[in-house]
């Protein structure tokens, strides 16, 4: 067959596989329990000697089928899908670094990512927080015993644009699992693999999903990382082609032990959404940009942070990365103005912690999402108390501008 376009290849990857009465998308498997007429299969399934399925927390066809479309969006090797992209990240570590190792991850994180690798410090993993924009502080962070690097390709919420290429070329170089959190950009607008990422992290109930109705997480690997030099792989998991060691220990040491499933109704779900995700993101990242051009001139604004704009630090980076800056942005609003009595003014844009939904989103940041981290964690990831998050959704553009313009009384 000939090469698809990404569209294409999403919508027609269930039927690269015999689905039964002829139906276009992979049906929903509830089952939790797979059953063998020849006992001796159900222990090669098992022993992982023969294909199938053992039991609904390792996964079902309905989870396969989303995982094989993640797979091909990301021009990966292997996917194992989770509940949720925070399972995804936790299980991943769980499954890969031990008590001793070193971790180094971007500043620029995710509050609840940031708790997370917080949590691994006290079970005995040392973990170095630096400014991932800059190549050469993630390079004096390394030590003997760092074992991966970890960052987003745009940050949330401040959107600073990490260094991804010269930090994939250290990580090759140096022989450490480069994972990368692919959320906010989507494999639509950037592939990880491209600088020699080694597994990918993508949290499906954002821009994959698409409509907020279902939680789940995904880690891809992209084949590139020499999982035979990995000096933390079972030796059970040792077993045929070398470049699937890792995620096959990822499924059966993060998946099965920590049993973080997806439900196959979610997966569902999740496979229907990410249909239209090339769709969604031309126009939500056309929403974001229009949006973060009207604030950054608007007098009652004191900043915008988008790496669409000429003025983000990041912007030839993005635009060379990138083939759109996201849906995501943020803005501080000038002195004096009440960032709740802004929100509440709003009639289009919802108040709420989710990104990446077809409707746009609003969140006061310092107040929900960062405020467990503390004013001293905020102030050095420069999280201002009037700072606004915004996830562009793919409502009319008008309609958009036309709301803020109220809310800011102009």
């Amino acid at each position: 067959m000939s090469k698809r376009g990404f569209t294409t290849a999403i919508l027609h990857s269930d039927r690269s596989k015999p689905i039964e009465h002829g139906s276009l998308h992979k049906p929903i498997h509830t089952s939790v329990a797979f059953g063998y007429a020849d006992s001796r299969d159900l222990a090669a399934v098992f022993q992982g000697e023969q294909a199938g399925y053992a039991y609904g927390r390792q996964g079902t066809p309905t989870t396969t089928a989303l995982e094989e479309k993640i797979t091909g969006m990301e021009q990966g090797v292997a996917t194992v899908a989770f509940g949720t992209g925070m399972a995804a990240i936790a299980s991943t570590i769980l499954a890969l670094l031990r008590a001793g190792d070193h971790l180094v991850s971007s500043s620029f994180l995710f509050g609840n990512t940031n708790s997370l690798f917080n949590t691994f410090e006290l079970m005995g993993i040392s973990v170095s927080f630096v400014d991932a924009t800059d190549v050469a502080q993630v390079s004096a962070a390394l030590r003997p015993e760092t074992k991966m690097v970890f960052v987003e390709t745009i940050a949330n919420p401040r959107t600073q644009v990490t260094d991804l290429e010269a930090i994939g070329e250290l990580c090759k170089t140096r022989g450490i699992v480069y994972f990368v959190d692919n959320t906010m950009t989507s494999p639509y607008l950037f592939l990880p693999k491209r600088v020699s990422a080694s597994l990918i992290i993508n949290a499906l109930t954002k821009y994959i999903g698409g409509h907020g109705n279902a939680l789940g997480g995904a880690v891809t690997d992209t084949g590139l990382y020499d999982w035979a030099r990995y000096p933390h792989i079972y030796d059970n998991y040792k077993k045929g082609d070398a470049s699937k060691w890792g995620i096959l220990q990822i499924r059966k040491k993060g998946l099965r032990d920590v049993g973080a499933s997806l439900a196959p109704e979610a997966a569902h779900h999740l496979a229907v959404g990410a249909e239209t995700l090339a769709l969604r993101m031309e126009r939500t990242c056309a929403n974001a940009l229009a949006l973060a051009q009207f604030l950054e001139t608007h007098p009652k604004v004191a900043r915008v942070y988008y790496p669409g704009l000429e003025s983000h630090p990041q912007y030839a980076r993005a635009k060379k990365l990138f083939r759109a800056s996201s849906g995501l942005f943020s803005f501080e609003l000038a002195e004096g103005i009440d960032c709740f009595d802004f929100l509440n003014k709003l009639e289009n844009v919802v108040s709420s912690s989710n990104l990446g939904d077809n409707r746009t989103l609003a969140i006061p940041v310092a107040h929900t999402i960062y405020f467990e981290m503390g004013a001293e964690r905020r102030a050095s990831m420069g999280i201002a108390d009037s700072l606004i998050r915004i996830s562009a959704g793919i409502e009319d553009t008008d309609d958009l501008i036309a709301d803020f313009g109220r809310a800011l009384g102009s």
